[in-house]
């Protein structure tokens, strides 16, 4: 099964030192309720801080609205919550 989380775009990293190919190259800092992990911007060419993005393996693959994003985080915590 594969997962994708929700996860908020806190800063993005100039690759400017790439200037022919800086958008395959681009990443950016989310947050996952507090733990931070940096992710591909690549197939995200218009996010910009502050959007939710889905993540899976490292790569954002898409922008969702803040409503979504945080429904399925609430959803994410009640599932952890009958895990334990």
């Amino acid at each position: 099964m594969c997962l994708s989380v929700p996860g908020q775009l806190i800063k993005i990293n100039d690759r400017s030192d790439r200037p022919d190919d800086a958008a395959l190259w681009r990443t950016g800092k989310v947050s996952f309720g507090g733990v931070v992990k940096e992710v591909s911007l690549a197939y995200v060419p218009d996010a910009v801080v502050g959007d939710y993005v889905i993540v899976h393996v490292g790569f954002a693959l898409s922008i969702v609205d803040q409503e979504e994003a945080e429904e399925t985080l609430s959803y994410l915590d009640k599932l952890e919550l009958t895990l334990d």
